[in-house]
């Protein structure tokens, strides 16, 4: 198979964790970029992950909800069918 050079461009440390778990794990940087080529091209996808993290708005208001759980406040009853669901909707 003939062979050719890409270039990229990329953070120094990126590259040094990278090669690092690569050599920890017994391969080699270009294996690890030669073997996420090939997924992309069986795969026809890109998947990238990261950690979730929620807006300090929606911390806060989960914040609330979780204070008013641990109160027994803004509870509804639990509703065995949808006429009680009405009824208990029309009374708010």
């Amino acid at each position: 198979m003939d062979k050719t050079v890409i270039n990229i461009k990329t953070d120094k440390e990126v590259k040094k964790n990278a090669k690092k778990i690569a050599e920890e794990l017994g391969i080699s940087l270009s294996d690890v970029i030669n073997a996420s080529l090939r997924n992309f091209i069986k795969t026809r996808e890109i998947k990238f992950s990261a950690v979730p993290q929620m807006i300090p708005e929606f911390e806060k208001f989960l914040s609330g909800i979780e204070s008013d759980i641990r109160e027994k406040r803004n509870l509804s009853p639990a509703l065995q069918s949808a006429k009680e669901t009405e009824k208990y909707l029309d009374s708010l």
